[in-house]
C-alpha cells in the first residue's frame, strides 16, 4: 500500500519525528513527503504530523485532516509542554475531533519538542507569577528534545504502511 508523510513543523521538531518515520518505512512505497496538500490524499495510509497549538494540532494540519475520508492514519505529534501521557492524551483527543468518522485511526505518538528563544523571554517577564519557575524549568528540559529515546519510542509503536491497526 503507497503511503504518505504530512506533517506540519513551526521549530523542525516534528520534522524531525517525520524524517524518522520515513527512513523507517519502505522507500519504494513513499508517494509523499511534506505539508499537508491533497496530492497525500493518494495514499491509502498516512502518517500525519503536527506541532500542538493551544491544546490541539496547528490549523494547517486541522484542515487537512478534515479531508482525510476513509483512510488509514498513524498521528505524531509534539508539544513544548512536556513530562504528561495525560497532557498528551488531551492533545491527542483534540485531534482527533479533525477526522472524519469514516478514518481508521491505526496509532498516536507524542513528545515533548523543543520552543523558540522567545518563548523562554515570555516566560521570564513573567516576575510576579507563581508558576514561573515552572514554566522557566519546562522549558529548559524540552531544549534537548525530540531526542533519540523520543524516536525510539515514536519508531517502536509505528504501524507499517500494511499493518492493520
Amino acid at each position: 500500500m503507497k503511503y504518505a508523510i504530512v506533517f506540519s513543523s513551526q521549530t523542525g521538531n516534528t520534522r524531525q519525528l517525520a524524517e524518522a518515520v520515513r527512513t523507517s518505512l519502505p522507500q519504494a512505497d513513499c508517494l509523499y513527503f511534506g505539508p499537508p496538500c491533497e496530492q497525500a490524499l493518494e495514499a491509502g495510509m498516512l502518517y500525519v504530523g503536527f506541532w500542538t497549538d493551544k491544546g490541539t494540532c496547528d490549523a494547517q494540519t486541522a484542515a487537512f485532516l478534515r479531508t482525510v475520508g476513509a483512510r488509514r492514519l498513524f498521528l505524531f505529534g509534539t508539544a513544548g509542554f512536556g513530562g504528561s501521557q495525560a497532557y498528551y492524551e488531551r492533545i491527542l483527543a483534540n485531534v482527533r475531533k479533525e477526522l472524519p468518522g469514516e478514518a481508521l485511526l491505526c496509532g498516536t505518538y507524542m513528545c515533548q519538542g523543543k520552543m523558540p528563544p522567545s518563548v523562554r523571554r515570555r516566560y521570564e517577564a513573567l516576575e510576579n507569577m507563581p508558576n514561573r519557575q515552572a514554566f522557566l524549568d519546562n522549558f529548559d528540559r524540552a531544549a534537548t528534545h525530540p531526542d533519540a529515546q523520543d524516536v525510539e519510542r515514536l519508531l517502536a509503536v509505528l504501524p507499517g504502511p500494511h499493518q492493520e491497526g
